[in-house]
Parts: C-alpha cells; structure tokens; sequence
C-alpha cells in the first residue's frame, strides 16, 4: 500500500515548477522500469521486428551484424539495454564513432508479431545475443546443433566492455570506447589497392544522390532556366544510377515533376509556391530507400569529418554513369551532366573549374570510351590542381591524399611508365584501352556484382529478391507502362523523355474540370 501511494504521489500534478520537472523525470522513470514497451527516441540500437527484420538487415551496409533477442518485461533485458545501448553507440548512426562496421538491433520477442522470427533463431533465453553477415540474418535461422552456422551466439557478453573485446577478437579490431570520431578506423585504408573495396561504394552513390537533390531543394535551385538540365538529368539517373532503388525513386519524382514545380509558378518567381510543393518532398519520396540518407560514408568516408564525403560519392556515381551508357547516349550523357555541375553545385569554384573543361571540348562524345576516359581525365586534372591546392594549405586528409589515379598497385597494366619532371611533378605515360577496361569494371561490373555476391552469400535469398537492389550495367527500372517503351528504344535515356512527356500529357487530359 505504501508503495502504491508512493507512486500515486509521484504521478500526481506537482505545485511547483521544480517540483514538475522533477515529475515529468519521476513519471517517465517510472514507466520505462515498468516495462510499457515504449521506445526511447534516442535508442542507437534499431529494433527491428518481423516485418523489416529481413530486408533491413539484407541493404545493411555494415560489415557485421549484432542481433540481441529479448522481451520488454525481462528485468534482465532492462538492465542490459544500458550496456548494449554503449556499444551500439559506436557503431549506429550518424553520430556513431565507427559507422558501417557493425550494425546493432534488438528483437522484442515479447511482441506477438515476433512469435515467428524468435523462432527461426531458436530463442530460448532472454537476452539472447547472435552474431553474423548482415546478409546470413537477412531470411536465415540458428538452431543450437546446427553445423557449419555462419551465424553464431555470444556467450561473453553481458557487459558493454565484454561484449565490445569480444568483437573485436571477431574482427581483429582495436575499438574503444573512449575512441573519439574518425579515430581508431580499420576500414576503407585499402581503397588505394583494392578494387573490391569499392563493392561497398554503392551505399555512398545511393548517399550521394539524395544529398545532392536535398542540396538542390534546400537552395530552391529550382527555377524556369534550371527546370530542363534537372529534368535531363533525372532521366539520365533513372535509366543509368548503378542502384535499382535510386533508379525508381528517382521515376516517381520525375512522373509527378510538373506537379512538384509547375512551370508557371516558377516563370512567375512565386516562392511561396516553391516552397508549398517542397517542404514535404523528403518526407513523400524516398529517392533511394526509406533508410536514405544513412548520414554517414563507407567507401568514401575521410579520416575527418570534413574531408571526401560528398565529393567522393558524387564522383563514383558520375564515373558509374559514363560506364553504363550507350555509345549513341554519350554526348547527351556528357552535356547532361556537364550542364547539371554548371547549375546546381554549389561550390563555385569546383562548378567553375569543370565547366572549364567542359567547354574545352570541341568534339562530340562518340562513344561510352570517349565520354569514360574524358570524364577520368578531368577527375585527375582536379585531383592534380587539389594535391598543389591542400599542400599548400595543409587541409588535405592525411589518410587518403589526392593522387593521379589509379594507382599502380590497383591497376598495374593501365601504367606503361612514368617520368619525374622537375622536383615532384611525375608525368604517367597511360595504355588507354586498359583504363578504359578498368573503369567498365571498376565502376560497372565490381561496384555492383561485388555487392550482389555479398549478399546472395545470405541463406535463402534468391537473385530476383537481389536484382531489387542493384543490377548490372543498362538496366532500366520505372514506372509501370515505361519498361516497354523504354525497351523498344533499346534503353536509350532519351527515350524517357518523350514517355514522360506523354505521361505529362495524358494526366492534365485525364485532370477533371472545375
């Protein structure tokens, strides 16, 4: 009886504002010690259940995955989820020390809707915590006998410091948690020498192209002058962006373009109608995936938080583009996105630097080889000018400075010679055909099929369920009623234009009249 008036006396309104404050915290206390199930909005673990738990855990980026089973009313499970909650911080989200290394959710298996899923993992305790491949959880299932699992429990790790040791003995790491960000870092250092690092660039494309169109809006760079090179390329994305999530979600903005920004309330200049079709656009498309953006890099993250990011994302994802066009689609491919850097990148001096090259080019893009090549001739003219601009400045990041590329080491045939000119200048002498090769594979065929490799290595999952994420080079993905079209065109992006016109078209014929 004491107890209950006790609580009563905390639940109740308090007189002063101390007093209030001091209720608020007493009554929240309260409620999460009782187990009402309710999340703390400030949780790094992501729960998952029944309905997402697969095809989370099958795009999770992160190199490994830590899944802790439990139950709400477990008085253990409550007093774990501190413990959990520290490791899980280094690990998950924007603010984490070392993003994309482990990814850290958690299983309530006190919800019905979880019977099931409990189930395929033989949950017999709580807390129970597994190990594995994000993609070996993705529709796979533990039994305690089972042979050869490649998913596995963790018995030693009922503390935060025990269960970050035992990770790292998993990973060969040396994670802390008195690590600071971009500290202690043990993932992307071979990006110079291994082309399969770049499997894993697919999450920065996917990254990159929403923050760009985020940028875009946010700047309200859209008006009468900018509406066509945005709209063109857009076309160029959906029939080209090496990610089949960007590629729809990118068709649907395009479809409902005219809707989003009509011409007339941009020739007017009215802001207030810009803004009206805006503010909502992040929250109605998903350009790629209701988990995009991630707010952080894999492949292309610096060792400080200012450095590659952005830049290195949207430069695999133009690289990736010029290797996936036709030869007839190259020039328009080339003036596409020559003319969306003049427009809509918002660092003048990098926006002014590529129109430069851009208008240097006095001849038509004849071929995808032609387009590659010039478009990774002008990548290392930037790099060239930045290595005298971050030397002399000191801004560079130490871990991955500028350099001609590729390397010897991650492309011994593309380098016939070099020679040293002056004090530091060395002049490469390049066999053409070889880059060439390696940037069809670099930025097709690995950047993708790496990725895809990775995870059909998950149990039960099939290629049709891992085509929905990426595909190979000319694939096509958008709307209903656009495949066909697009096909007899033989998947030439110009081809979108003149099915979205009439998609245009025929929905004002079809808009009823006042």
């Amino acid at each position: 009886m004491l107890l209950l008036l006790h609580l009563l006396f905390l639940l109740s309104p308090a007189v002063t504002s101390g007093g209030a404050a001091s209720a608020v915290g007493s009554r929240r206390a309260i409620l999460r010690s009782l187990g009402d199930g309710r999340k703390d909005h400030h949780d790094a673990a992501v729960e998952l259940n029944s309905s997402n738990f697969d095809s989370v855990l099958l795009v999770s980026p992160a190199s490994f995955a830590v899944v802790e089973f439990f139950a709400h009313w477990c008085p253990a499970c409550r007093n774990y989820k501190p413990h959990y909650e520290k490791v899980a911080r280094l690990f998950n989200g924007p603010d984490a020390t070392h993003p994309g290394n482990v990814f850290m959710a958690r299983v309530d298996c006190a919800n019905e809707i979880n019977t099931k899923l409990c189930e395929r993992f033989s949950v017999s305790h709580y807390p129970m915590l597994f190990w594995g491949l994000p993609s070996k959880f993705a529709y796979g299932r533990w039994a305690p006998k089972q042979e050869n699992s490649e998913i596995q429990t963790i018995e030693d790790g009922r503390t935060a410091e025990r269960l970050l040791n035992w990770i790292n003995k998993k990973m060969g790491s040396s994670f802390s948690f008195d690590d600071e960000k971009y500290e202690n870092e043990h993932t992307g250092q071979s990006n110079a020498s291994d082309a399969g690092q770049v499997a894993r660039a697919i999450y920065d494309v996917e990254e990159a192209t929403v923050n760009v169109l985020y940028i875009i809006l946010d700047h309200k760079m859209i008006k009468s002058e900018t509406r066509a090179p945005l709209i063109k390329f857009l076309q160029l994305l959906v029939a080209h962006h090496p990610s089949k999530r960007c590629r729809m979600g990118t068709a649907e903005m395009l479809v409902n373009f005219d809707e989003l920004w009509p011409s007339g309330a941009l020739s007017d200049n009215s802001e207030d109608a810009v803004i009206s079709h805006e503010k909502d656009l992040r929250k109605n498309f998903q350009i790629c995936g209701k988990e995009v953006p991630r707010g952080y890099w894999i492949f292309c993250r610096g060792s400080r938080d200012d450095t590659r990011g952005l830049s290195c994302g949207l430069w695999v994802l133009l690289h990736s583009l010029s290797v996936r066009v036709s030869d007839g689609e190259s020039q328009l491919a080339f003036t596409v996105i020559c003319d969306f850097i003049h427009n809509f990148f918002v660092c003048e001096d990098c926006r002014r630097h590529f129109y430069e090259m851009c208008s240097r080019v006095s001849d038509p893009m004849n071929s995808r080889r032609e387009f590659a090549l010039w478009l990774w001739s002008t990548h290392n003219m930037v790099n060239e000018r930045l290595m005298k601009e971050e030397k002399d400045s000191g801004m560079g990041d130490p871990k991955f400075p500028k350099m001609i590329w590729p390397s010897r080491q991650l492309c011994p045939s593309c380098h016939l010679s070099q020679n040293r000119i002056g004090n530091a200048t060395t002049q490469i002498n390049w066999q053409m055909d070889e880059v060439f090769n390696f940037l069809v594979n670099y930025y097709g065929k690995t950047l993708t099929l790496s990725f895809k490799d990775t995870v059909r290595h998950g149990n039960g999952v099939g290629d049709s369920m891992i085509d929905d994420l990426v595909t190979s080079a000319n694939a096509v993905a958008v709307p209903i009623g656009a495949a066909l079209a697009i096909a007899v065109a033989s998947c030439a992006f110009g081809a979108l234009a003149c099915f979205w016109r009439t998609l245009q078209k025929n929905r004002k014929q079809r808009k009823p009249r006042n």
